[in-house]
Order: structure tokens, then sequence, then C-alpha cells
């Protein structure tokens, strides 16, 4: 910590201690005195530290008031309210979100998705953007950077295997 001294030559303002010995005799008061008011021993400590070192660019000013710690235990409570009023305007907030409850997946869908992950990366993307989102197949070429005949192929590629994958699952699932 850097410190700072008022000399005896500035006339405007009487000699004092140094931050570093101020620091000293006061962190664990006013630590104290935070902690009684947050409940917290980690953000009191957090807040009083916070608060020495907004203080310190300001030393040779504040060393001059009648009452230095004063001005750092505002600052301490401001951090500490400060705190307590972002804490309040999530939870405020949280309170007014609501919580969606969705439904599992019925077994059809794991079935598809199933059979989906089974198919290489650009059959599965094109036959996902064409048939559940319904994407033109200019677009699907123009998003993949391909010729339209190549996404008709992996089109075609895509529905035939999902297929073979699907009638395969359904086998399966009978057999269960």
């Amino acid at each position: 910590m850097r410190t700072h001294r008022i000399t005896e030559q500035d006339e405007a303002s009487p000699p004092t201690h140094d931050i570093d010995e101020f620091y000293a005799v006061h962190f664990q008061q006013l630590t104290v005195q935070l902690y009684a008011y947050t409940g917290d021993l980690g953000l009191a400590q957090e807040f009083v530290q916070e608060a020495f070192c907004r203080a310190i660019p300001r030393w040779s000013k504040l060393a001059a008031y009648d009452d230095p710690l004063a001005w750092i235990r505002r600052v301490a409570f401001n951090l500490a309210n400060s705190r307590w009023r972002r804490v309040r305007s999530a939870l405020a907030f949280a309170r007014t979100q609501r919580e969606e409850h969705m439904p599992g997946p019925g077994p059809d869908r794991v079935v598809l998705a199933r059979a989906l992950s089974k198919l290489p990366a650009s059959h599965r993307r094109v036959v996902v953007l064409h048939h559940l989102a319904d994407v033109p197949v200019a677009e699907i070429a123009r998003i993949e950077n391909v010729a339209e005949g190549t996404v008709r192929v992996w089109l075609h590629r895509g529905r035939a295997a999902l297929a073979t994958e699907l009638a395969d699952l359904r086998k399966d699932h009978r057999h269960v």
C-alpha cells in the first residue's frame, strides 16, 4: 500500500498519521461494525478494504478532515447498501420469472431423435431444416454453401437412412 503523508510544511492541514497507520488502527474496529451490519465477516472485510482503497488517492485531503474515519465508514456502509440493493433487485426479478414445466419427450420423439443422431451431420442438418423448420431447398443450399442439387441428394439419402433407422428402432421396441 502506498504511503501518503501530509507534511508539516502544508499549513492548510495539520500533521496526521499516514494511511498505513490509520488502516492498522481502524481496520478491525470498522470491520466489526460492518460485520454487525451485514452479518457476513467476509463481506464486511471486503467492504472495509474497498473503502480504504478508495481513500488512498484522496488521503491528503481526507487526512485534513476532523474525522477521516467517518468518510471511510460512510463509503463502506454505502458499498454494503449497494450490494443489498443489487441482491434485492435480482431477487425481485427472479420472483417475476415463471419456471415453465415442459413435459418430457414422448416415445415417438425419443425414437426420432435417436434415429436422427445416427445420420451424418450434413444429412441431419438438411432433414431438420427442410422438414422441421420448413426451410426451402434454395435457402438450405445458401446456408450450407453448397449447390441445390447437393441439398436434394443429402435430403434423399437422409430420408432413406432415417426410414431404415426408424424401422429398425420400431422393430427393436416391439421385441422389448
